[in-house]
C-alpha cells in the first residue's frame, strides 16, 4: 500500500509539474508575441492573408514597397497584390465598408486621405524616405531646340496645397482633368505670366508632354499644357506609364514631364535614364509615400505586423 500511494504521488506531482512548465512556456511566448508581430498584428497579417494591396507592377511605389518586404522581418513572406490604382481603391473601399483589415500602397497628396480615415504605418528603416519632391524632366537638347518651352517649364512652381485641392477636386471618376487645370490656370493668371516672362510667344510650336495617370501629375500636366498653349504652343499630352514616360522622353519621342517623384518613388528609372535627361528639379516639395491602414486598425508600425512563416 506504502509503495502504491508514494508511487501516485510521483505522478500525481509529474503531471503537475509537466503542466506548470507548459502553463508557464505559453505564456512567455504570448508575452513574446505581443513585441514581435503577435496579438492583433499577427490576426491582421493572417486576415489580410499577408498581403499589401498595391498598384500597377511599372510604378516605382511598387518596387520600393517589395524593397520593404526584404527589409522587414515582420514582412518576410508578404506579397503585392497588383493590378492599378483604380483596383486597389475599390479593394480599400469594400473593406473600410465592412471594416476589415487591409493594408495599401499609399502616396499624398491623394483624395484617399480625405475620404477615407487612413494613417501610414510607421517606417523605422526609411524605406519610404523621409518626403519626396514632383520634378520636371526634360529632353536633352530642349533648351536649344524650344528654349521659350523650356523656360516656362523651368519655371512651374506649386504649392502643396494647391495639388490637394486639385486632386480632392477631381476625385470623381467623371472629373475632367484638363478642365480642372484650365479652371486654375484661368484664375491663376498672376502665376502662369510669372511663368512665362520672358519665352518668346510661339506660332504652334509643337510640345509633346508625357505624364503617369496619379492624380496630381495629371493636373500638373494640364495646367503645364494648358500654360504652354496660352503662350501659342501647340501642346500634346500623352499618358503612360512610368517605365514608358522615362524611355519616351530619353529617347525625344517626348519633350517633357512633371510627374516623377524623387528620391525613392522613381529612383530606378530616374538613375537608368539620368544621363539621357535633364533634370530642371522640384516643381513641388511635400509629398509622402508609403504604406496605409485605416485608423481602426491597432497597429501603427511595419514592425507591428507579422510575417508569414
Amino acid at each position: 500500500m506504502l509503495f502504491n500511494f508514494n508511487f501516485m504521488r510521483f505522478m500525481l506531482f509529474g503531471i503537475l509539474f509537466s503542466s506548470l512548465v507548459a502553463g508557464g512556456c505559453g505564456t512567455d511566448r504570448t508575452e513574446a508575441d505581443d513585441f514581435s508581430g503577435g496579438g492583433p498584428g499577427l490576426n491582421y497579417s493572417e486576415e489580410m492573408d499577408f498581403t499589401i494591396t498595391g498598384v500597377d507592377l511599372g510604378a516605382g511605389h511598387t518596387a520600393v514597397i517589395n524593397d520593404a518586404t526584404e527589409a522587414y522581418d515582420s514582412l518576410e513572406g508578404w506579397q503585392q497584390d497588383n493590378a492599378s490604382a483604380a483596383a486597389m481603391l475599390a479593394e480599400l473601399d469594400d473593406a473600410v465598408e465592412n471594416e476589415e483589415p487591409i493594408a495599401v500602397a499609399a502616396w499624398s497628396p491623394h483624395f484617399k486621405f480625405s475620404q477615407y480615415d487612413l494613417k501610414y504605418l510607421e517606417d523605422p528603416e526609411s524605406i519610404f524616405g523621409e518626403g519626396e519632391s514632383m520634378r520636371t524632366i526634360v529632353r536633352t537638347g530642349l533648351e536649344e531646340d524650344l528654349p521659350g518651352a523650356y523656360a516656362i517649364l523651368d519655371s512651374i512652381q506649386f504649392e502643396m496645397e494647391t495639388i490637394e485641392e486639385a486632386v480632392l477636386q477631381g476625385s470623381d471618376p467623371a472629373s475632367d482633368h484638363a478642365q480642372i487645370a484650365r479652371e486654375w490656370v484661368a484664375a491663376n493668371q498672376d502665376a502662369v505670366e510669372e511663368w512665362t516672362s520672358g519665352a518668346a510667344p510661339a506660332e504652334g510650336v509643337p510640345v509633346a508632354l508625357v505624364t503617369t495617370y496619379r492624380d496630381d501629375a495629371l493636373f500638373t500636366a494640364n495646367v503645364a499644357a494648358a500654360a504652354l498653349s496660352q503662350h501659342g504652343f501647340d501642346v500634346t499630352l500623352t499618358v503612360l506609364d512610368t517605365l514608358s514616360l522615362f524611355e519616351a522622353i530619353s529617347a525625344g519621342d517626348a519633350d517633357a514631364s512633371l510627374s516623377p517623384w524623387l528620391p525613392i518613388t522613381d529612383e530606378t528609372y530616374y538613375n537608368e535614364y539620368s544621363n539621357q535627361i535633364d533634370d530642371l528639379g522640384p516643381h513641388t516639395e511635400g509629398a509622402k509615400i508609403g504604406i496605409a491602414v485605416p485608423e481602426y486598425m491597432s497597429v501603427d508600425s511595419l514592425e507591428d505586423l507579422a510575417p508569414k512563416n
